[in-house]
């Protein structure tokens, strides 16, 4: 059914990335190891916006990489402009930078930067977000349509096998990694009789208040008579929880999410979001270092399948990880990880929800 991604065995992480120690600084814009290793790493994220992922997690998680390989880096963030994405990029490739990894923020800015980046000798790897149309060397990432599949799994968990009227809050119609989120969740939930699609958005740029504003639109329209939302991640969730909420009805329809943010979690335990989807960011930090690591020594990666870029007519060369669906059940598991901090996620009323669900 997948024509997207071939996953093969999915990369645990203690086989992400094993590297020596080595000092390193970092500055504003990143910052540089000690340079034991030619060449340096230059890296764009996307945005502050659609996820607090990138600042509080991959971009600590690939320093310390990058730190441990002794190999100079440069980590900035585009905010969101694809004008900024590429002015960042020709920065990066006038200053020297020989490996750049993109995350972009549309396929068509990010392909245009490693076109550019290819005349010039440098190679790119396409981070969390596939580039259609690109010529990236390798992509790393979770596989997409797995995630799309637990949160799927997720929402079905959560209606049961009862006759359910069922929302799809889709992400940005931009974002390659969206379209394969509705995939997989598709895939798990069209062959449900029980289920009824009443109706199905594209959020634009992943922009909770949009999403705000499509779902409110939704509810009205179906006259409140939605039992689920496939939300796509855990801002475009809380969004809708908050429309549900301001209806009187918060906790009584099940929404799912991903990326396992404080909000989200803390939804999951007052009972008002069903389930996230969780990606440990740091084996796909490690998984991206070890790429361009091995880039910089002229080798050849190590990886676990490929991505079909349809556009591009090509397969890329991938490390594609296993996404975590995350319930109430299992929320323990983030917290055990370090991907979230106890006392933050169990401060004041939430103290007594934390204990219940077994975190201390």
């Amino acid at each position: 059914m997948r024509k997207g991604i071939l996953s093969l065995v999915a990369v645990s992480a203690a086989a992400a990335l094993t590297l020596t120690a080595c000092g390193g600084d970092s500055d504003d814009e990143g910052g540089s190891g000690s340079g034991a290793i030619k060449g340096k790493v230059g890296v764009i994220l996307p945005d502050t916006v659609s996820s607090t992922r990138y600042e509080s997690f991959d971009r600590p998680y690939l320093e310390q990489a990058f730190k441990a390989a002794g190999v100079q880096y440069d980590i900035q963030n585009a905010e969101g402009s694809t004008q900024r994405f590429q002015t960042i990029a020709d920065q990066m490739i006038t200053s020297g930078v020989t490996i750049l990894v993109v995350d972009g923020i549309d396929s068509n800015s990010a392909a245009a930067v490693q076109r550019k980046a290819q005349q010039r000798g440098v190679k790119t790897i396409d981070y969390d977000r596939l580039t259609l149309g690109g010529v990236s060397d390798y992509y790393v990432s979770f596989d997409n349509v797995k995630v799309g599949e637990e949160l799927g799994k997720g929402l079905q968990k959560c209606l049961g096998d009862k006759a359910a009227n069922i929302v799809y809050l889709n992400g940005a119609p931009t974002d390659n990694n969206a379209t394969l989120f509705a995939k997989g969740a598709h895939n798990i939930l069209d062959p449900v009789t029980k289920y009824k699609k009443v109706a199905e958005q594209a959020v634009p740029d992943w922009k909770a208040e949009k999403a705000a504003t499509i779902f409110e639109q939704m509810w009205t329209e179906q006259r409140g008579k939605i039992d689920g939302v496939l939300a796509a991640n855990d801002g475009v969730g809380n969004a809708a929880v908050s429309i549900i909420k301001k209806n009187g009805q918060g906790g009584k329809v099940a929404v799912t999410g991903q990326d396992a943010t404080l909000q989200g979690l803390q939804n999951i335990l007052d009972g008002t979001q069903c389930m996230t989807v969780y990606k440990p960011v740091k084996e796909e930090a490690e998984a991206a270092a070890k790429l361009a690591v091995a880039l910089l020594k002229g080798e050849k990666a190590e990886t676990n399948g490929t991505t079909n870029d349809a556009t591009g007519k090509r397969d890329v060369p991938s490390v594609l990880l296993t996404p975590i669906g995350i319930t109430k059940e299992n929320i323990k598991r983030v917290v055990d990880d370090g991907f979230v901090k106890a006392e933050e996620l169990c401060k004041g009323d939430y103290a007594a929800k934390c204990k219940a669900a077994g975190i201390q």
